[in-house]
């Protein structure tokens, strides 16, 4: 399912569905997170409907979600804020890429950055970190998740620009 807001991005920005929309915003149905997020890919703007992870530094369940078809969803990873390794590298970005994914939001660390920043996929994370991640395969598939200021649940709708993240509880039509 593409989202409208994908279509008419190139005309609306985050910012202008904020300013739109402020009784969503009052409600809690459309949640900006925090500005916390570095901005990697080529993909500046992307939307979809989320998938989320939990895991704290290991990437086996991350790795494996991006080898399934993305259909145009965002995988959305807390990894606890880690700062001391990356759970995601350019090879699962570019298996991300192939498969469909429209993007990826890691609320940890990433590196490879310069083979992620080749990808036409979007990818925000924390910052860039050389040393790799466990590999014991430990994590959550599917569960609410909680950082930057905002829950966000598996199958919402994450809309990605150069101005922020919007999560929204259902998804958009502008």
């Amino acid at each position: 399912m593409k989202s409208n807001f994908l279509i008419s991005m190139a005309l609306v920005t985050t910012a202008e569905v904020c300013d739109a929309n402020p009784q969503l915003l009052v409600s809690g149905e459309l949640r900006a997170l925090e500005p916390v997020f570095q901005i990697y890919g080529r993909r500046q703007v992307f939307s979809g409907p989320v998938v989320t992870l939990r895991v704290f530094e290991d990437n086996v369940l991350v790795r494996e979600f991006l080898e399934e078809k993305g259909n145009g969803r965002v995988l959305v990873v807390d990894g606890g804020g880690s700062l001391r390794c990356a759970i995601l590298g350019g090879n699962p970005v570019v298996q991300a890429q192939n498969n469909g994914w429209a993007g990826i939001v890691v609320n940890g660390c990433i590196r490879d950055v310069d083979e992620i920043n080749s990808c036409d996929i979007g990818v925000r994370a924390l910052a860039s970190h050389p040393v790799k991640a466990n590999k014991k395969g430990h994590g959550e598939k599917h569960v609410p998740v909680a950082f930057a200021g905002t829950r966000i649940l598996d199958g919402e709708f994450l809309y990605a620009d150069t101005d922020g993240i919007l999560i929204s509880n259902s998804e958009l039509s502008v």
